[in-house]
């Protein structure tokens, strides 16, 4: 598995201090945070039936992730009829680790 170099994005999304605090409370969840994992491994959009079948959790459980997920910018849901179809918010996850990666400290120049 390579890594991905990060650039700045180009078409960057802006993340607010609160909407930071809410994506890392989101994916403090395990729970949760595998739920991100699938529906960005996912090819196409992840229908959340198919979702329910991968989990080891309830319906009510799943709906709650899914609720906090959307909530925190991190997914949007595509509604057909009464089918819902999960996929990741362009940019979002880039723009996080972006601004997690320009925390780290440069070089100190001290001796």
């Amino acid at each position: 598995m390579s890594a991905k170099v990060l650039e700045k994005p180009q078409a960057a999304v802006k993340l607010t201090r609160a909407r930071r605090t809410a994506i890392l409370k989101a994916l403090a969840d395990p729970r949760r945070f595998e739920l991100l994992v699938r529906i960005a491994s996912a090819q196409c959009p992840l229908s959340c039936a198919e979702a329910g079948t991968t989990l080891p959790i309830s319906a009510a459980t799943l709906s709650h992730h899914i609720k906090e997920l959307e909530t925190a910018g991190i997914i949007s849901i595509r509604r057909e009829g009464k089918f819902h179809y999960m996929s990741l918010r362009p940019g979002v996850l880039e723009a996080l680790a972006f601004s997690l990666i320009a925390l780290e400290p440069n070089a100190c120049s001290q001796s």
